[in-house]
Parts: structure tokens; C-alpha cells; sequence
């Protein structure tokens, strides 16, 4: 096997020729998925075709080194990121398959009856714990659904959880995201890790804000805003720690769980001045009515009718409340469950934080290294750059005991013999779990591979140095980039996996940090996920406004353009000496 040396400008000599031929695939898929809204593997399975193509006949890429290319790729969407995504997606369906889910969701509601609380520990908090197991439009169907039987307005209840569903993306699917950030740029995870931690946290604080806003106006904001502060800003404070310190995988579960307690303890010894909910305003789910909610304090009463049942699975979630006509929503809080109730149904989350922690105890950390490690280089790959290094992405390390993926698997089980749940109960779920992710499966593994051959034959790296042309400034066109991917790819984890070796070059180029730029590409493009196709239909079927997502798109399009243009100034500033100590 000869070695492939990546050529930055193989079209006439010309790297801005190359750059514009480089970025066809990206922009088959954009167009694909914006325009003519293609699904989401049919997209990346057109675009990884185009992609072999260029690589072939333009960067002159030896034949089996790009099917090489291709196979590394696809087997690195399988192991770690869908190894991932899989357990986690199972472990939250065996919760789904018990009572104890519907114990979970009925202490959250038992909280409060104020909508304006309930947002912040629903979608925010609730959401966040979802989006660290479940991710993909989970944490949106279940909160927009949990919302909306507590007696928000389906609309509101739609634009609420897909708002709330940002500041702990970029950490979601225990960190799938951040290990396929490391994956494609060879970068240090724990240092990206940190510096995505020391950017999401700005958001997590602003967020809760603009919940309260958006379910009371500035009512809402004036009477609530120390409980929303708290909750962001503990929030804030736990990413921060557990990315920076602990453990990446766990930084939502954390961040989470530490904000429920907060917010919590705080309304032990504070209350809102009124209490705000829906009563007297019902309405037909399939109308879009926008009215503000009325305040007055509320009785104690039963939950609303169209609660989703516990065993129910979250594609049947999903259907049953797009199918539930709300007309006289909840006046009151659920009956709060037993002690024991509410332990077991927290449960689950324990078990993953302590299994999670204990594989971080210095000597069970080694010994899993030791025992369960192998690095390799990829067969039938030998790639250096134009200045003849080796690429680093064809270079594997197959983590296969201490792998975020396995300890969840361990989770899993450990969960299924405190639920009593048997084994073929187990392996029943842990299949209709693969069904319900059979098109996320191809998507994610043709989209790393597309990355894959993008980053191996230097279409990535010219794309990179093209763009490295814009000097300092490519500081502020950085998260744009993130932000685009996210918005039309729907996912983090596939934005991160085709632009990081892009943003981590480019940055080199420039003289910025590639650390800095990558994380950022994370960072930035967790504003996308709300105006995300794939959010946008669960959120419109979750409370049964099909057809409505033009409509949700328009409402928060401005908040999520707000969003992204204070991360932007933030990575701006990180880039230059004012805010440059804040990189790892």
C-alpha cells in the first residue's frame, strides 16, 4: 500500500477552486435537507456518493484508501457514538416500560402549579436529564407532552421545550457530541471538554429567563426571575465543574439533578407573588391559540386526561398526545408519590452517576485502560498531510470496558434487576430500541463517513485553509458555521462530525486556537437544534399541531439568531486577549 499525501489544491493550483468543489457534498446536504427536505439518510447517503467521487477523481485518492476511508468512518458512528446513543435510548425506555416514569413525572408536578416553575424544572431541568440519556427528539416529545397536561397551551408548550432543548445539547447523549469532536480532530477530549464547558454555561444561565418570558411576559420575568437566575446559574456552575473536573459523559446528568435540588430548596423558603396557570382556558389541541395565561392561585385538582401512559414508548408517546384533544386542562398539581415512589423513580440516574463515578476512581480507571484498551491504525489507510505528518483520524482507540457506551449497558442492566424487569422483557425493548433508531443508525454512520473521506483525501483541509483567509475574523464566521450545521442536520454529534477538522484547520491557519474553534463549532450550533427539522416535527406531533412547523420555526427563529449572537461575541472575546485565559 503506497502512502496518499493530501494535495490542498489539487484543481489547477487554485485553493479557492478546490475550497468551492470541497464544499459540494456540504452543500448537497444543506440543499437536501433544507430545500427539498430530503430525509435525513437519503441526504448523507447522496452526499457521502459526491464526496467519493471528488475524492477520486479530484484529489486523486487511491481507490481502496477511500473505501478504507469510508468503513473507518461508518465503524466509528457504530463505536463509540451509536454504542452510545443505543444504551442510552434503552436504558431511558426501561424507565418508560415501568410506573416509575409516571412517579418521576408526577413529583416534578407536584412541585408547583405555577407554569412558570414547571417550565424551568420540565423542560429545563427534566429536558437537560432526557437529552444526557435519551437525545433526538426525546427530551422535546416528553416535556412538550408533560407541559402540556399540566395546562400549557400546545403551542407554547412546542416552543418551550424545543427552547429549553439548548444549553445542555452540546453535552447530550453522554457527551456524543464532545467524543466525535475528539474523534475527527485528534484534539485532547478533556480539553475540549473544558472549553465547551466554559462557553455553554453562559447560555444555561440566560435560558431559564426566557422561559418564564416566554410563558408570562414580563409579568413572568418580574416575578420569577430569582428561581430562573438560581436555576441557570446552578446549572451553569455544575456543567462547568463536571466538564472541567469530573467527568464529560456526566455533565448534564449533574448539572441537572444539582438544579432540580436547587430550585427545590429555594422554593422552600420563596414563592412567586401570584400563582400563574391555565385554568378556565381550554382549547382544542389542534388550534394554535396564543393566549398569555391568566393568574390567580390555583386549587389542588387531578392532572389532565391526556396524560401519556408510563409504559407507553416514546415514539407511542409521541402519538398518543398528538392524538389527545386537551379542552380543560389541569387546575392543579398531581398528588406527590410516596418516598419510596420517588426513589425508585430516580433511581435509574443514580445508578448511572455512581457506575459512572466509580469507573473514574483512579485505580478502576486503570485497571479498564489495562484490561480493555487497544489502539490500532485503521487497515488499509496511510494518509499524511501536504507537510507530511500523519492525519489523526486514522488512528483508533477501542475503549471496549471503560467506554461511555458499556457503562451505560451496565446501568442498564443493573436498572432492569432493581425494576424487576426480566431478561426478555429487556432484550425486547433493547430491539424495539434499535427499530425506532434503525434511520438514526444509517444517518449517523453515513454521515461519519462522509466526514471521514471529506477529512482523509484534504477536502476538508482545503475547505479549512479557504477559509483561514479570513484572518481574525473567522473568529465570528465560526459559530455560524456550527449553528448552520446543527439547524439542518438536526444533531450536534453529525454538525461536530463533519465541520470540527474544518473549524480545528482553519483555526491553525489563522493563529487561533484549534481547541477554542472546535468546541465552539459544539457550542455555537446547539442554537440550531430548535429550528432543526427533525425538533420541529416531534415538537408540532408531541402536542398534536402536525403541520405546524413553519409556525414554530417563525416563533423562535429570533431567539435562537439572539442566542447565537451572544455565544458569538463570547468566542470572540475568547480569542483575543480580553477573555484568551479562559482556554484550556
Amino acid at each position: 500500500m503506497s502512502t496518499y499525501q493530501q494535495v490542498v489544491d489539487p484543481l489547477w493550483g487554485s485553493l479557492g477552486l478546490s475550497a468551492m468543489c470541497a464544499a459540494l457534498p456540504l452543500i448537497l446536504l444543506f440543499v437536501l435537507l433544507g430545500v427539498f427536505r430530503v430525509k435525513a439518510a437519503k441526504a448523507a447517503l447522496a452526499s457521502l456518493a459526491l464526496s467519493i467521487i471528488l475524492a477520486l477523481a479530484v484529489w486523486r485518492m487511491p481507490l481502496d484508501q477511500v473505501f478504507s476511508a469510508t468503513a473507518a468512518g461508518a465503524f466509528y458512528g457504530l463505536f463509540p457514538i451509536l454504542w452510545i446513543l443505543i444504551n442510552a435510548l434503552w436504558v431511558y425506555k426501561l424507565t418508560v416500560a415501568t410506573p416509575w416514569f409516571d412517579a418521576l413525572g408526577r413529583t416534578i408536578r407536584s412541585i408547583s402549579n405555577d407554569l412558570r416553575i414547571l417550565s424551568i424544572l420540565i423542560a429545563f431541568c427534566f429536558g437537560a436529564l432526557l437529552e444526557s440519556l435519551a437525545g433526538f427528539g426525546a427530551p422535546v416529545a416528553i416535556t412538550a407532552a408533560m407541559m402540556m397536561a399540566a395546562g400549557m397551551k400546545p403551542l407554547k408548550s412546542a416552543i418551550v421545550s424545543l427552547l429549553a432543548n439548548t444549553a445542555p445539547v452540546a453535552f447530550g447523549a453522554m457527551a456524543a457530541p464532545i467524543i466525535a469532536l475528539n474523534g475527527v480532530t485528534g484534539l485532547p477530549l478533556d480539553e475540549l471538554s473544558a472549553m465547551a464547558g466554559r462557553q455553554t454555561p453562559f447560555i444555561a444561565l440566560i435560558v431559564p429567563l426566557l422561559l418564564v418570558f416566554i410563558v408570562d411576559g414580563r409579568r413572568g420575568l418580574r416575578q420569577t426571575w430569582p428561581v430562573a437566575l438560581v436555576a441557570g446559574a446552578v446549572f451553569g456552575l455544575f456543567q462547568f465543574i463536571t466538564a472541567n473536573y469530573f467527568a464529560v459523559e456526566l455533565t448534564d446528568v449533574v448539572a441537572a439533578v444539582a438544579t432540580v435540588a436547587a430550585v427545590l430548596l429555594m422554593l422552600r423558603i420563596w414563592q412567586p407573588r401570584e400563582i400563574i396557570d391555565m385554568s378556565g382556558q381550554g382549547g382544542e389541541s389542534g388550534q394554535p391559540e396564543e393566549e398569555g395565561p391568566r393568574s390567580g392561585h390555583s386549587r389542588p385538582g387531578r392532572g389532565a386526561s391526556g396524560r401519556v401512559p408510563a409504559s407507553a414508548s416514546v415514539t407511542e408517546a409521541v402519538s398518543a398526545a398528538a392524538t389527545t384533544r386537551v379542552l380543560t386542562p389541569a387546575a392543579g398539581p398531581a398528588q406527590r408519590p410516596g418516598r419510596r415512589e420517588i426513589w425508585m423513580a430516580v433511581a435509574p440516574y443514580l445508578i448511572i452517576m455512581t457506575i459512572f463515578s466509580i469507573a473514574q476512581i483512579p485505580a478502576v480507571k486503570t485497571w479498564l485502560s489495562a484490561a480493555g484498551s487497544v489502539s490500532f491504525a485503521w487497515p488499509g489507510l496511510d494518509v499524511v498531510d501536504a507537510d507530511g505528518k500523519h492525519v489523526a483520524a486514522q488512528k483508533f482507540k477501542f475503549d471496549h470496558l471503560k467506554a461511555t457506551g458499556t457503562l451505560l449497558l451496565i446501568s442498564g442492566l443493573i436498572t432492569m434487576a432493581l425494576y424487576r424487569i426480566s431478561a426478555a422483557q429487556g432484550l425486547r425493548i433493547y430491539w424495539e430500541t434499535l427499530k425506532q433508531l434503525r434511520w438514526t443508525i444509517l444517518t449517523v454512520t453515513t454521515v461519519l463517513a462522509l466526514s471521514f473521506v471529506m477529512n482523509l483525501s484534504g477536502q476538508t483541509t482545503s475547505l479549512g485553509l479557504a477559509l483561514a483567509s479570513a484572518g481574525g475574523f473567522f473568529a465570528l464566521l465560526s459559530p455560524l458555521i456550527g449553528w448552520i450545521g446543527v439547524a439542518l442536520t438536526g444533531s450536534d454529534t453529525s454538525s461536530n462530525s463533519l465541520f470540527g477538522q474544518m473549524q480545528a484547520t482553519a483555526a491553525e491557519q489563522t493563529g487561533l486556537s484549534p481547541v477554542l474553534m472546535a468546541a465552539s463549532n459544539s457550542s455555537a450550533g446547539v442554537m440550531g437544534k430548535m429550528l432543526s427539522l427533525q425538533n420541529l416535527a416531534v415538537a408540532s406531533a408531541a402536542v398534536g399541531l402536525e403541520g405546524a412547523e413553519g409556525t414554530l420555526f417563525r416563533k423562535l427563529i429570533g431567539w435562537s439568531l439572539g442566542l447565537l449572537a451572544l455565544i458569538t461575541v463570547l468566542i470572540f472575546l475568547q480569542s483575543t486577549p480580553i477573555l484568551g485565559w479562559m482556554i484550556p
